[in-house]
């Protein structure tokens, strides 16, 4: 009896440690696996107010008849309901027929602005995977316009534009007698290609950068054996890199529709608070409506109508996309 109980005393110490280290073992499991987002809470959080916030604002300011008699506190402004929303979309009044010709415009620049970036911008990715001498610093030429900051670019591209000592002037119509005389770029009609030509000289860097990392994961034996079985550049283009860079054209292509859509810095610094109605987008437009015409109510339901139809667009898009790729595997 007394010999068994210090055995018995000796196994349950020994078996008091085991049982409290499982529990630890649980706390320690759970501190690893939470820690990284705990981390990411504080930028998730700033995330939420940076962009959550504003976006609930103006939904809300979108129903209120708000304008510059309520800025000082816009909660006390009258409720409008649908008003806003059904000024902005009644095509036949004035309001509604410069938001739709703003719509078309913007959706012209967009299809023109992103197909000409990712078509210059795969060429030059393609044309850098072979090696020469220079190329690296022909690369780095070539990420000039995406590292430049907006504004000194498009500024220096206002100065460019300009009719009497302007750089485009000065080519085409003194060097090369292209035009019968100077050009107006930054008024009129020409003011469309000289907003398409900034944003594709500004944007095409881009589709070159992430064009040329999707072609390093294209394994060269694939080009090489298609070589050998006598299929040509073109062949080669169609067959092999293309299909290749599918997955990244697809989200490439989303991301230049999305920027070049809404982007407001281009032709805010290239036109000033008016834009021409040849390049009047659609960003500058309700820009316009809120902050030249004091109606900030009806500028909020037109940025809820371009948020809707961006994301009905980004949803069939993604649906098509992914309902592609599922039929090609």
């Amino acid at each position: 009896m007394t010999a068994t109980a210090p055995a018995a005393e000796a196994t349950v110490r020994k078996s008091s440690p085991g049982t409290a280290r499982g529990p630890r073992r649980r706390t320690g499991r759970l501190r690893r696996v939470g820690l990284p987002y705990l981390l990411l809470l504080p930028a998730l959080l700033l995330e939420l107010l940076v962009h959550l916030v504003p976006m609930v604002i103006g939904i809300a300011m979108s129903f209120k008849e708000l304008t510059q008699f309520y800025i000082r506190d816009w909660s006390t402004a009258p409720w409008a309901g649908l008003d806003n929303y059904s000024v902005s979309v009644d095509f036949d009044a004035p309001v509604g027929k410069a938001l739709l010709h703003s719509f078309l415009v913007t959706v012209a620049f967009t299809v023109l602005s992103v197909g000409l970036c990712w078509l210059i911008g795969t060429a030059a990715a393609v044309f850098m995977q072979d090696t020469f001498r220079g190329r690296g610093l022909l690369r780095a030429l070539f990420l000039v316009p995406y590292a430049l900051p907006v504004y000194a670019a498009v500024i220096t591209w206002v100065f460019m534009f300009q009719h009497d000592n302007g750089l485009v002037n000065h080519v085409l119509h003194d060097q090369l007698g292209l035009t019968d005389k100077p050009s107006f770029w930054l008024i009129g009609d020409n003011s469309f290609v000289a907003l398409l030509t900034v944003s594709v000289w500004k944007g095409w860097p881009f589709a070159f950068l992430i064009v040329m990392a999707g072609l390093q994961n294209i394994p060269r034996e694939l080009y090489e054996a298609a070589a050998l079985d006598g299929a040509g550049m073109v062949q080669q283009l169609r067959r092999i890199t293309l299909p290749s860079l599918r997955p990244v054209n697809q989200v490439l292509v989303l991301v230049l529709f999305l920027w070049t859509f809404n982007d407001f810095n281009t032709p805010y610094v290239l036109f000033g608070k008016s834009a021409p109605e040849a390049a009047d987008l659609i960003s500058v437009h309700i820009y316009q409506a809120s902050f030249v015409t004091w109606n900030f109510g009806t500028g909020s339901a037109m940025s809820v109508l371009l948020l809707l139809f961006l994301l009905v667009v980004t949803g069939v898009y993604l649906a098509l996309t992914s309902r592609g790729r599922r039929t090609a595997q």
